[in-house]
């Protein structure tokens, strides 16, 4: 699989990377500071797609909601599933962000353990089947 994470947290940027590392999945992983950065190369024609996406919603210079309205605007980004990744658990973010396409939110876990399961098990989900029967109870991730 191809992921993308845009975090402007370094440490959590780093914490994402080691945890796909421990876990030894096959996958490969392009890291971004912040949603400008990742839409600048979004917008290459050439950009070979991922297959799902990490992103932060409070980021500077473009933030992650954002982003997410722009992906689901743009047709060549219907079938990148996208994950919301956040420390903040208002509703209001859930809402707007399930309402906005995206495809799962996750509560950033602040203990590296819990986010080894968290990515193992995120990366593990069938998208496809994910994508196709999305729903508020599915949408909000908790192990």
């Amino acid at each position: 699989m191809r992921i993308l994470i845009a975090d402007d947290d370094e440490d959590d940027r780093t914490f994402f990377s080691d945890a796909m590392m421990e876990l030894k999945m096959n996958n490969k992983l392009t890291l971004f500071n912040d949603g400008k950065e990742l839409m600048d190369y979004l917008a290459n024609p050439d950009v070979i797609l991922p297959h799902l996406l990490f992103l932060d919603l409070n980021m500077p210079r473009k933030s992650g909601f954002e982003c997410l309205k722009e992906i689901r605007a743009d047709l060549r980004f219907k079938d990148v599933s996208i994950a919301i990744y956040s420390t903040s658990s208002s509703e209001k973010d859930i809402e707007e962000t399930f309402i906005e396409g995206a495809n799962i939110y996750i509560n950033k876990p602040n203990d590296f353990t819990e986010l080894k399961k968290v990515v193992k098990e995120v990366l593990n989900i069938n998208w496809q089947f994910h994508s196709s029967g999305l729903n508020k109870e599915t949408f909000f991730f908790s192990i």
